[in-house]
């Protein structure tokens, strides 16, 4: 994005030498700046619409690891109260904790890039989570109340085993990304074409040249701190699985 952005602001100024002056009067300036204006606003309107987007996917996806850690602590406080015949199902606990864990850290190597040339064979393999996550439903529904304070607390397992099993279909449907990459390619242009505008205007001097260069850098960077949001689980900016990490290191205990 960087070097179609920069390199519109240097074909501008080529391209200001090669026009003739007479084609570039005042009436042709004031269209041009009408045009950059028109630009500008959809610039500005669009990104606006991306960092609102990628925020609120950000912000989603980080609130389902942090309710998955709390779930599975409250799970295991449960599976504590309700005896000691619960062992089997606190150890299976942990390991869907886990599980869930290794597939946060084994979905940080899927890039954009990479999802949008190869959507299927970069997904992680999730059998040992769906393993781990039948295996802890099961052991709960096995489970044999002798009283009504155990049979509270087996509804209580219940509703947040199939609660964290729907938080975590959530989060994988929202693996992919909010932003289309027919979007960025349109945004592209439209900077590319502004920035061509810029040039236009721009005496060729080193100093407007490294204030063309800043100026496209500050977009483009703009515009990677977006993308890496809406990556919340493979990007720079990427989700912690330190809720996780907290929550198996209390599960047993």
């Amino acid at each position: 994005m960087f070097a179609c952005v920069f390199g519109g602001a240097l074909a501008g100024m080529i391209l200001r030498r090669m026009v003739p002056e007479r084609d570039f009067g005042e009436d042709a300036k004031d269209v041009i700046k009408l045009g950059l204006g028109l630009i500008t606003t959809m610039n500005a309107l669009v990104l606006g619409l991306m960092i609102s987007t990628a925020k609120s996917s950000y912000d989603t996806k980080r609130a389902l690891v942090a309710q998955m850690a709390a779930d599975a602590i409250l799970a295991d406080r449960s599976l504590a109260f309700y005896g000691p015949e619960t062992k089997e199902a606190r150890s299976a606990l942990a390991n869907l904790v886990a599980s869930l864990i290794e597939q946060i850290q084994s979905l940080r190597g899927n890039s954009f890039i990479e999802q949008i040339q190869s959507p299927r064979g970069n997904l992680p393999s999730q059998s040992s989570e769906v393993k781990a996550g039948a295996d802890f439903y099961q052991m709960v529904r096995s489970l044999s109340p002798r009283g009504d304070e155990q049979r509270a607390l087996k509804a209580e397992l219940l509703r947040i085993s199939i609660e964290v099993a729907q938080i975590r279909a959530t989060a994988l449907t929202q693996q992919a990304n909010s932003i289309p990459p027919l979007f960025l390619v349109v945004l592209i242009f439209w900077l590319a074409v502004l920035f061509i505008g810029f040039g236009l205007f721009a005496p060729p001097n080193p100093t407007v040249v490294a204030t063309l260069c800043i100026c496209a850098f500050s977009v483009a960077a703009a515009v990677f701190v977006v993308i890496e949001m809406d990556e919340a689980f493979t990007g720079v900016m990427r989700i912690s699985s330190e809720p996780l990490r907290n929550a198996l290191s209390v599960i047993g205990r």
